[in-house]
């Protein structure tokens, strides 16, 4: 059995993260989006899994983006303990940019990512 704070913090990540993260994508595919666009010309011209693999990292890092949001607007406080065992809260000293310097062109997935992305 959980407690009520773990179903806040819960039902705060289905809501603010997962399911801003859905509504976000199925906007893309309802508009003139850059990324609808690559998306339409992957599920028409290739296999299922050349389409799966176009999708699959937009859809990763919209959900970051949403994760790194909800912490930069107060939704989701939480702390980070860094390998030298500073405490940092996120919320707090991540300046309200977290997902900015996140997705930014130069950001932390363009400087830290290992796999593939698509820069917009």
């Amino acid at each position: 059995m959980t407690t009520p704070e773990i179903e806040e913090f819960a039902k705060l990540l289905v809501e603010k993260v997962r399911d801003a993260a859905i509504q976000s994508n199925d906007r893309r595919l309802g508009a003139n989006h850059a990324i609808a666009k690559r998306w339409k010309e992957a599920a028409s011209g290739g296999s299922p899994e050349v389409f799966a693999k176009m999708l699959i990292p937009d859809i990763v890092d919209d959900t970051l983006f949403y994760l790194l949001h909800a912490i930069d607007d107060g939704l989701l406080k939480l702390s980070f303990i860094a390998s030298n065992g500073k405490a940092v809260d996120l919320s707090t000293e991540g300046l309200s940019e977290l997902a900015g310097w996140y997705i930014g062109s130069d950001g932390w997935r363009a400087r830290y990512a290992k796999e593939r992305f698509v820069e917009e």
